[in-house]
């Protein structure tokens, strides 16, 4: 498992409908893109649940690389550069990966947390605990999947989550789901990847 994202932080009297809009015009494009776990379509306004920016944030747990590969290089990322210029695009290595009990259900809120990776801590100690941490998440009432990813080039752990509902229990930058691609979440891998 592969997760990625870019961040489009918008102007603070940016019409964020226009992104509304957006999403509802091409997020079903990738309903059935082959290599893709999930695609989380994510908001931030400025003001709301505690946002200091408007922000468009797609956040993807990849099955596999070609399918991220052909995203990014095949054409289909090319309306982001086009619309706003050319994001900076995240990619971390997938450590984690737990549905929910509401994994059934709509997700309206997703949660991601970033955690450095301290100096001088055992790395197969800090793994384990993001393990931990993701199936913590998962098992909390409302959740719909949690995933713990590292960056190993800067030692960044992000904690990934999703929630069916507007008050989720987990802390971290809050953001509205505008339209979940899911074609691939169920052969996303579960626990522990290594």
């Amino acid at each position: 498992m592969h997760a990625m994202q870019y961040e489009l932080t918008l102007p603070a009297d940016y019409d964020m409908g226009i992104i509304r809009d957006r999403v509802a015009r091409k997020g079903n494009l990738l309903d059935g893109w082959e290599g893709l776990g999930l695609k989380a379509y994510l908001m931030r306004e400025r003001g709301t649940d505690g946002a200091p920016v408007n922000q468009y944030a797609p956040f993807y747990l990849w099955e596999t690389l070609e399918g991220m590969n052909t995203f990014l290089w095949g054409g289909a990322f090319q309306g982001i550069p086009d619309d706003f210029g050319r994001p900076s695009v995240r990619q971390w290595t997938g450590l984690a990966y737990e549905e929910g009990g509401a994994v059934g259900s709509p997700a309206r809120k997703a949660v991601r947390r970033r955690q450095r990776v301290p100096d001088g801590v055992r790395l197969g100690e800090v793994a384990e605990d993001a393990v931990r941490e993701a199936g913590r998440l998962a098992a909390q009432d409302g959740a719909v999947l949690a995933a713990a990813v590292v960056d190993t080039s800067n030692w960044e752990l992000v904690h990934f989550s999703l929630w069916e509902r507007d008050a989720p229990k987990a802390e971290g930058d809050v953001f509205e789901v505008l339209h979940l691609s899911s074609p691939g979440r169920n052969r996303l891998p579960r626990g522990r990847r290594w």
